[in-house]
């Protein structure tokens, strides 16, 4: 993509970190197809009385095995209010493509997503924010992410979801409830106990996040998610945003080496990824998803494959 704004370019982090340079021309990329999700969450998808896919789901297939290439039929359904919608955003897009890049430069780990939003209607949700770009990552300790990406954490009883009434819920994982429902998990988590040994045992989803607004810096952000998602302080990940013609091309990159709860990065393993888009300065609704990705560090087979450059 031809830049014609760079004033939205600038790494994020402690001030001493010097910019991570890759070629991104020279590294193969993956396209992506984001779709809009409406309010499918995860207790709809283990639902048979819902979703046809229930079954395989519980018995441990992948949302990719039967939906890869029907992404953007679903957004298109989806976003039509023809499904799971029952206020469809007038104007947006059922989908957004994307080309999404990994490689290791020095010690850290970089992502990086070419796209471009459409005529986005304004949602008027964020005021700081016109675009969010997320990258979730886990291992196999959360199998959800590697099963369905995002959806592990996205519930019935979320904000903004069919069964939140007036409560704030953000993301969470099933795990942590002591009754979870049809209707989501609810706010009566399990012994705190058995919460330390899960988090002890590494049973937590990172995500990294870049916020975006024309002609100004990206701002990074990063935090976990567990019984809550929650925001880490500054400095565990940089990004990077270049205004593109007519899109964006986002960075975002940390250190391989990491301190609990974040993961250690580690040469020959896999983890999960998923990623999601807020445009048109959304937050908690109206914003697209990936499905579930699989990224290797150094070497190995997967979807995505981080190598030194």
């Amino acid at each position: 993509m031809k830049s014609t704004t760079l004033a939205a370019a600038l790494l994020v982090g402690l001030a001493a970190t010097p910019a991570l340079a890759v070629d991104w021309a020279a590294v193969p990329g993956k396209d992506v197809t984001l779709f809009y999700p409406g309010q499918s969450s995860w207790e709809w998808v283990q639902s048979g009385a819902d979703h046809g896919g229930a079954g395989k789901i519980r018995s441990g297939k992948v949302c990719r095995e039967c939906h890869v290439s029907e992404e953007k039929e679903m957004g298109n359904t989806l976003v039509l209010g023809k499904k799971n919608e029952p206020t469809p955003p007038a104007g947006k897009p059922g989908s957004i493509e994307a080309v999404i890049k990994f490689a290791i430069e020095k010690d850290s780990l970089l992502v990086h997503l070419d796209f471009k939003e459409g005529t986005q209607p304004d949602a008027k949700m964020d005021p700081d924010f016109a675009t969010k770009v997320t990258m979730m990552l886990g291992d196999a300790k959360v199998g959800e992410s590697m099963q369905a990406g995002c959806w592990g954490t996205c519930h019935e009883d979320a904000a903004k979801m069919p069964a939140a009434g007036t409560a704030e819920r953000t993301k969470y994982l099933t795990r942590t409830r002591a009754k979870p429902t049809r209707n989501g998990g609810g706010d009566e988590l399990k012994p705190a106990e058995d919460l330390a040994q899960m988090q002890a045992d590494g049973q937590v989803l990172e995500y990294w996040q870049a916020r975006l607004k024309p002609g100004a810096a990206a701002v990074a952000a990063a935090g976990t998610v567990f019984d809550k998602r929650q925001e880490a302080k500054a400095g565990v990940v940089s990004a990077q945003a270049v205004q593109t013609d007519g899109g964006w091309s986002v960075t975002l990159s940390r250190k391989l080496s990491a301190t609990a709860p974040f993961k250690e990065l580690a040469e020959g393993k896999t983890y999960g990824v998923g990623f999601a888009i807020h445009s048109g300065h959304t937050a908690r609704r109206f914003h697209y998803v990936s499905l579930e990705h699989v990224l290797a560090i150094g070497q190995g087979t997967a979807d995505f494959v981080a190598v030194k450059k």
